[in-house]
């Protein structure tokens, strides 16, 4: 069974290859969704996949890629919809 999870990631996120090791992060997980910049400065993702692996990829984004610096992640858990065919970077 899967699950969604839901994520906001603050602090000192864009410019650093965030978007794009998420999406490794990601595809190597086996999870579908995508994830994206804000216009506020934060990283938002969303991914669906089996909730073992979604809590490693949630693990992830508490560090996110070594020149980043986390400062909050907002995250919520839903179910989930499969809507997503993969995981991609939405601009």
């Amino acid at each position: 069974m899967s699950d969604r999870l839901h994520a906001i990631v603050e602090g000192y996120v864009q410019g650093v290859g965030f978007r794009q090791t998420t999406l490794y992060r990601a595809r190597r997980l086996g999870l579908t969704g995508w994830v994206r910049n804000r216009a506020d400065g934060s990283v938002e993702a969303v991914a669906e996949g089996l909730r073992d692996d979604l809590e490693v990829f949630l693990n992830y984004l508490y560090t996110g890629p070594q020149e980043a610096e986390v400062a909050h992640v907002r995250a919520e858990w839903l179910a989930a919809t499969g809507e997503f065919p993969d995981f991609r970077i939405h601009f």
